[in-house]
């Protein structure tokens, strides 16, 4: 009977060499030596897969000065787990077949926000700590009303920081968001400024003045990391990571060159500086974030569960790349030094064919009400404004209004991730092929409703692709015949 073959070892600072085989790349810098430079907020797997690497690979380069703090929103598991294997994780890359792997080794530390509240306040105040990243996602950047209540936003802890370092007369540090929302430099500025105000207005002062808010551009797809991902990572790599991260080889990070303490020579790792980064933004989110929307809830309506599923169903890829070259890339600038907006699509589509990174439809529909507005009805309005083609992307709208009835088209549950969820499930079951009771509700739709037109092609979408005797497959194939 052959020997089984030796248990693997937990990952921590004592195994991570061992047991490996050389099928994964491990720090090969001096853990020891890295001081901290950035508080995170916001630890999940896409910070993990992206900015986390970047800093990494400032290590690997002998830049040892920029190690990650890392500081969690909600779930205490991701601090069991990284507490346990001493802040390591492993990052795999998958591209069809091939696999490749490297542990993680930039962050130093890892604070839960709800737990550890006193700690996160005393690293803001360390003088080492020259920038702060964020990715709390859109619905983040919403403050509370009452300033009883204040106190629990990341901005407040943000702006009492702020006022520590203020009154002890130490340089302020840059807050540079990552998080995917239309101005991300001017929500956080405008978040930080409100909170400011309720405490101190030469605290308000001081941050005009001195406090840098550089806009940035993140991408690289990071679907949620199942049991099975972690055993076959295990299995793959013969490393007992209890949470690894699953990724795509692409990656990109464009950033504003506006820092006030200090800039990480980010571009030494890939990481791109510009002067502006409004227009890298606005070709991302219309095509790689507008596609998502496009391609979750028609994809989920067609009977699709993961990207890659809906990818290989001809009738909905078509859709999505007629949607992307036709309808949106042309509304979109072409002179963005770096960005061949062609190129992008080419790559965007050849990314969520990816079968190795099957993201969940699901995943991409949750906050609608959220994503919709920022990332495909922008292109919706504009199209209207210049004369341009748009059934596909009233196609998709119409898509989204359906999938908030909160069945999908055989009648089985579908479970409308959203902040709104049962308005918008009210209106849309109330209007059925009519989407007048969803386009009254102007703070997610705006002016749509006036836009004539663009009622009728809804309407007649809805009716056509998802009403009784209509066909979803005909109207992908030929959305136009509905304008």
């Amino acid at each position: 009977m052959p020997d089984s073959p030796p248990p693997v070892p937990a990952l921590n600072n004592r195994t991570v060499d061992a047991s490996t085989g050389g099928q994964l790349e491990t720090p090969g810098y001096d853990r020891s030596r890295i001081e901290p430079a950035v508080v995170h907020f916001g630890v999940g797997g896409f910070h993990r897969a992206h900015q986390e690497v970047y800093f990494d690979h400032l290590a690997e380069l002998g830049f040892t000065g920029w190690g990650v703090i890392g500081v969690g929103m909600r779930r205490p598991e991701m601090g069991e787990v990284l507490d346990a294997q001493d802040n390591l994780f492993t990052v795999v890359q998958r591209d069809g077949d091939d696999s490749t792997a490297k542990v993680i080794g930039s962050m130093v530390e890892y604070l839960l926000l709800a737990e550890d509240r006193a700690e996160v306040e005393r690293r803001l105040a360390d003088p080492r700590i020259r920038l702060v990243t964020l990715t709390i996602t859109a619905d983040g950047y919403v403050l509370p009303d009452d300033p009883e209540t204040d106190t629990d936003s990341v901005f407040a802890v943000l702006a009492d920081a702020l006022d520590r370092r203020r009154r002890a007369h130490l340089a302020p540090f840059t807050l540079l968001s990552c998080d995917n929302l239309p101005d991300s430099a001017a929500a956080t500025r405008e978040a930080i400024t409100a909170l400011a105000a309720r405490r101190d207005p030469a605290l308000v002062r001081w941050i005009e003045e001195r406090v840098s808010f550089p806009g940035s551009m993140v991408d690289r797809i990071t679907p949620a990391t199942s049991p099975g991902d972690r055993d076959e990572v295990e299995e793959d790599f013969h490393v007992g990571d209890r949470w690894p991260v699953i990724t795509e080889p692409f990656t990109q990070w464009v950033i504003e060159d506006d820092f006030c303490n200090d800039r990480p020579p980010l571009d030494r790792v890939g990481a791109l500086f510009v002067d502006d980064v409004a227009p890298y933004k606005l070709i991302k989110s219309r095509l790689l974030n507008g596609a998502h929307c496009a391609l979750g809830y028609v994809g989920c309506l067609a009977g699709h569960r993961t990207t890659d599923r809906a990818m290989a169903d001809p009738a909905v890829a078509r859709f999505v790349e007629r949607l992307m070259r036709e309808e949106i890339a042309p509304l979109l600038p072409a002179d963005v030094p770096g960005m061949d907006v062609p190129a992008y699509c080419d790559t965007v589509l050849e990314r969520l064919r990816n079968p190795s990174i099957g993201d969940r439809l699901a995943r991409l529909c949750r906050r609608g009400s959220t994503k919709m507005p920022d990332y495909l009805l922008p292109s919706l309005h504009a199209a209207h404004a210049r004369g341009r083609p748009r059934a596909r992307l009233a196609l998709a709208v119409a898509a989204w209004m359906r999938y908030l009835r909160g069945t999908d088209l055989d009648g089985a549950a579908i479970d409308v991730q959203d902040a709104r969820a049962a308005e918008l499930r009210e209106a849309a079951l109330r209007g059925g092929d009519d989407p007048g009771p969803l386009l009254a509700m102007r703070d997610v739709f705006g002016d749509l409703a006036d836009d004539a037109d663009a009622v009728a092609v809804i309407r007649e979408a809805l009716a056509g692709a998802f009403g009784s005797g209509g066909s979803l497959r005909t109207a992908l194939a030929s959305p136009d015949r509905l304008a």
